[in-house]
């Protein structure tokens, strides 16, 4: 009764709960979505939660009235008209908004075009691949299933602005949604985020490398100070640790993944506890070689093993010359006519020549031995403040490499 008399005569007879074309086909419906914007996007729930406009167009003859202009309705007039039962797919938990009346709006043409417009807000699962992250890039649905449309629009998101990621590409697709009780259309909306790394390079890439940089300071200072260089190992561990579980307080609990960052920090934490190791091997060697005051009486004896190792294989090779000289001379004699019987007597020089050869051989591996032997554990500093800032920046420029371009 307190409905204009246009509304009134276009619900006379009106049925709500049987759509138009009714037994005559189906009817179609098109869609048209804004996102006005992408609130929150959850590495931990895997789900990003969004605020949308979802306007919907469908013709229904039983509304059709003589005149020119549009009636647009009070969202609560809804509750009247039959409208398609169109949901979000995947949707966790949604919500329309009521401040200060329910976000709804219902435009009707006199040709019985029917316009359903909602602002909603949505929170859908998006299943993310990190094996990159923080370099990675991800992709994620809107899916829309209805009884059916032919028309589908996707704006609004040119200026779309959101914190950590850029928006690369969207677009749309159409598929069918099988269930036991038919096949039903479905709009898909996909849209591709990249995520933005300076944030985490500031936050995560240069304190790690600091860290390791930190540790090497140690390579400079003495190895007669002890507890300053056993302080910068242990310290630079320790903080390393922290911030690799600060890392991971905002990623999902699985060890399924194996992240860039992940690797990133591996790698940092490798290269710190390194250089804790470098000192104990550097320190352990200065402790049982002898030191630059004993050095030169510690070559001239290292001399005198090597010469008594050289007298020993010289005196079995003239000893063995003389064995051979004396065969040759008795075998001269034999050959002169001499009756008297000789007695034939057996070498000994393969056994000799046998213990020379292994003694030889021990030579040789004590010469191999004495190639490993530091002869003064300050070299090992020296080494290390060349080798470790080496392949710290190869590495580097390994794992840049890969995850950026590959």
């Amino acid at each position: 009764e307190v409905l204009p008399p246009t509304i009134q005569n276009l619900m006379k007879g009106y049925n709500k709960y049987l759509r138009p074309l009714f037994g005559n086909g189906p009817v179609t419906v098109g869609m048209s979505l804004d996102i006005a914007s992408i609130d929150t996007i959850s590495e931990i729930n895997m789900d990003y939660t969004a605020t949308i406009f979802l306007r919907q167009r469908w013709t229904d003859e039983r509304l059709c009235f003589e005149g020119n202009k549009s009636l647009s309705l009070d969202g609560r007039l809804v509750e009247l008209l039959w409208v398609p039962d169109t949901f979000i797919v995947d949707s966790k938990k949604s919500f329309l908004h009521d401040i200060t009346v329910e976000n709804r709006l219902i435009r009707i043409f006199p040709n019985g075009t029917v316009l359903y417009a909602l602002r909603i807000t949505t929170t859908v699962a998006c299943s993310m691949d990190l094996t990159k992250y923080p370099m990675d890039k991800q992709t994620c649905t809107l899916q829309l299933e209805s009884w059916g449309y032919n028309v589908k629009d996707v704006v609004g998101l040119d200026t779309l602005q959101l914190a950590q990621y850029t928006l690369e590409d969207y677009y749309t697709s159409e598929s069918e949604a099988v269930y036991e009780t038919g096949n039903y259309p479905k709009l898909i909306f996909h849209f591709q985020l990249r995520r933005s790394i300076l944030y985490f390079i500031l936050e995560t890439y240069v304190p790690s490398s600091a860290l390791v940089v930190l540790s090497w300071v140690s390579f400079w200072i003495s190895q007669s100070s002890v507890p300053a260089r056993i302080c910068i190992g242990v310290t630079t561990v320790l903080t390393m640790t922290t911030l690799m579980m600060g890392a991971r307080t905002s990623l999902p609990n699985a060890n399924c993944f194996i992240k860039a960052i992940d690797v990133y920090l591996g790698i940092c934490f490798s290269f710190i506890f390194g250089a804790l190791i470098e000192y104990a091997v550097a320190h352990f060697c200065t402790l049982h070689q002898p030191n630059a005051a004993n050095a030169y009486m510690y070559g001239q004896e290292m001399q005198d093993r090597e010469d008594e190792m050289n007298g020993i294989v010289t005196s079995i090779g003239s000893q063995a010359l003389r064995v051979r000289r004396r065969e040759e001379m008795l075998s001269r004699a034999g050959s002169t006519g001499s009756s008297a019987p000789r007695k034939e007597e057996k070498p000994s020089s393969p056994p000799r020549s046998t213990c020379g050869r292994s003694l030889l051989v021990a030579r040789r591996v004590a010469c191999m031995l004495n190639c490993c032997h530091v002869e003064n554990p300050h070299y090992i500093d020296n080494y290390a403040r060349l080798s470790f800032p080496l392949s710290f920046i190869f590495i580097n420029l390994l794992y840049w490499t890969y995850y950026l371009y590959f």
